[in-house]
Order: C-alpha cells, then sequence, then structure tokens
C-alpha cells in the first residue's frame, strides 16, 4: 500500500485528505465501526467549546448556524458525512495491534484479524481517547466508592443523590460538575485555581480572536512561556453558578481510605464517587515494537514527523505544533505539514519496489 492511516477520527480524516490532495491513496484503519473515531463515547452532553464556523475541515463547512456550538452528535453526523465524501479506502472494525519495520523502508501493519499489510509510509491518528490518564494517589486501588475516568461518563442520572468529587480543573471537569450539580453534591478536586475565561470578548466568540490575531498558531513553545494553566469557557453560567455555592472547588485530595477521600487540610469524607477529569495521553501502543516511542510511551518525534523513521508521521497529538493541534479548525494544517514528506517518501519508496 502507498499509506495507511491508523484512526477514522477527525485527525485520521485530515490525514487522509491531505494524503489525496498530496497525489497519494491512503488507506484507512478505524478500530471502531464508524468512521468517527472516539465522538460517539463521549459523554451525552458534550458541546463543541468552539462556534460551527471555527470546528470544521477543510472541503465542508459544519451545516447550521455558524455561531452555534454542536454537539457530540452533530459532530459524529459531520464526521461521517465527511468520511463520506472523501473518496478514500476506510476499513472500519479494523483493529491495529502492532507496527513494524519491513526490512526495506515500509512498514507491516498487524491487525487483531491476524492480517499483515505492508505499506511505504504510516500515520498514526489513533488519538488519545482509548489512553484516559489517572493519577496515582495512596490508598487508590482499595477505594470502595466508585471510581472512573470521564471517558466512561455517560450523564448524571445514575448519580443522583450522591456526594462526588470530580478530580480536573479543566473544560470537561467543569462542564461536567456543572450538569452533575442538578443531581448530586459536587466539589471539583483541583491542584490550581480554575482558571475562567470569557466565551466573548468585545462581542465576539474567543475562537474569533484566536483565529485573527494568530494565538492559534502558536508554536508550543511560545504557550510555554505565557501558559499558566488551563483556561475554561464561560459564557457566564458556569463561574456564576460556582459563586452561588450550586457546587464547590477544593485543593486536591491526598490519598483514599476506605470509602472516604482525605483533603489536604487532613479532613476525612465519606465520597460515593470520583470522577478523574483529568485529560488523556496518547494511544500508540501499537508502536512499541517499532521503537518509536520513549520511556512513557510517548512518540519520539518534531512536529509530528518522527525522529526515529522515514516514513511515520503523527496527526492529532495535542500542542503537536500549535495550540489548536488537536481540533477540528486546526488538526488539517497539520495533517499537510506531516504529510509532505510522508508523500515524498512513499512516492520514492514505490518507484524503487516498482523497479
Amino acid at each position: 500500500m502507498d499509506t495507511i492511516v491508523i484512526g477514522a477520527g477527525q485527525s485520521g480524516l485530515a490525514a487522509a485528505c491531505a494524503l489525496r490532495d498530496a497525489g497519494r491513496t491512503p488507506v484507512i484503519l478505524e478500530a471502531g465501526h464508524t468512521p468517527t473515531g472516539s465522538w460517539s463515547s463521549y459523554y451525552d452532553s458534550l458541546t463543541l467549546f468552539s462556534p460551527a464556523r471555527y470546528s470544521a475541515l477543510p472541503g465542508q463547512d459544519f451545516p447550521g448556524d455558524g455561531d452555534h456550538y454542536p454537539t457530540r452528535d452533530e459532530v459524529v453526523a459531520y464526521l461521517q458525512r465527511y468520511a463520506d465524501s472523501l473518496d478514500v479506502e476506510i476499513r472500519t472494525g479494523t483493529h491495529v495491534t502492532a507496527v513494524a519495520a519491513d526490512g526495506s523502508g515500509g512498514f507491516l501493519v498487524h491487525t487483531a484479524a491476524g492480517d499483515t499489510l505492508r505499506a511505504m509510509g504510516v500515520i498514526a491518528a489513533s488519538g488519545s481517547f482509548g489512553n484516559p490518564y489517572i493519577p496515582a494517589l495512596p490508598g487508590q486501588d482499595d477505594y470502595t466508592g466508585q471510581a472512573l475516568h470521564v471517558a466512561d461518563y455517560r450523564n448524571p442520572k445514575h448519580y443522583a443523590g450522591r456526594r462526588v468529587v470530580v478530580v480536573g480543573a479543566g473544560n470537561s471537569a467543569v462542564q461536567v460538575g456543572y450538569e452533575l450539580a442538578e443531581v448530586a453534591t459536587v466539589t471539583l478536586a483541583t491542584r490550581q485555581l480554575i482558571q475562567f475565561m470569557p466565551q466573548f470578548i468585545g462581542g465576539k466568540d474567543v475562537h474569533y480572536w484566536h483565529t485573527t490575531t494568530g494565538f492559534d498558531s502558536l508554536p508550543p513553545h511560545w504557550l510555554a512561556r505565557i501558559a499558566t494553566g488551563t483556561p475554561v469557557l464561560d459564557t457566564g453560567d458556569y463561574a456564576a453558578s460556582l459563586e452561588a455555592g450550586r457546587w464547590d472547588r477544593r485543593p486536591m485530595f491526598t490519598a483514599f481510605d476506605g470509602h472516604e477521600i482525605i483533603w489536604a487540610d487532613g479532613e476525612r469524607e465519606h465520597v460515593d464517587t470520583v470522577i478523574y477529569a483529568t485529560g488523556y495521553l496518547p494511544h500508540l501502543d501499537y508502536l512499541a515494537p517499532l521503537g518509536a516511542l520513549d520511556a512513557n510511551g510517548l512518540p519520539l518525534h518534531d512536529s509530528g514527523i518522527s525522529t526515529t523513521h522515514l516514513g511515520l508521521g503523527y496527526v492529532g497529538l495535542e500542542f503537536q505544533r500549535s495550540f489548536a493541534s488537536n481540533t477540528l479548525r486546526r488538526v488539517y494544517q497539520d495533517a499537510e505539514h506531516v504529510t509532505a514528506p510522508l508523500a515524498a517518501h512513499a512516492s520514492k519508496s514505490l518507484a524503487a519496489y516498482s523497479l
């Protein structure tokens, strides 16, 4: 094959589009049964933090009012339509278990079904939903309450009347904590104060300013200089709800003990459910046999281009090249950057192979 793209979420579809535009013939392998990535597995009430006009892939506008905030199901439908319009081969239900070198500059891609596919190039666009991060805390394994990552949370109906602690200070933690507060007693446990950012500045959505000022394209090393935490976009409801005492925020607890947690000040409290909204790590375990990952399982790359193997690239990594690298509005730019050298490599390799 020319180039195999692993994953058919927004990153994989963007990568395939960029490869197609570069004259290549990509094949997408997707573990799920639809070419929509992990979107259908997110919690029911999830809405994008960016308006529809800033939430589209190239060549297909997001339908509806450009100023509305698309729901999870709208994104799923959009990605399905986008996949249908790409005119590239997409194999769903194909779980990649390992990628290895073939000894001649290409790759062998092994699947759970026992198939081995050979390709000149590979783009890992499998996202991170399959690798949720949960911090390690003393007593965690013996906690007798319910503990889950937000990846496994769907809606608040099962938490009515419970004491719930949500761990995290980002957008998902606040959104989930806010809706749970309608039916449960909720605290956000965080290592720093929640940093609310207004959704509208000067009458325009903050994403208008992100795009027009160039903030979206700032390289990661510049972001490291100015970042002071994770901003939570707020139309005013979240901060007002917190100030009104509908839910609260406390410094992160230090340990579990049976059915209790131990707060930073030493107080013990019986807690029914702990929900970790603590983010995700790249889901790339299938690249371990290739030697493309560091000791922590993170990819060795420069702006998405592998530093260990010619012909290997990544699309959809957080802060891969910019603040918005793994978002619908910016992922194609990263895909273009990665596919240019991969397309050249695949072209040379296929030409040599044909000889």
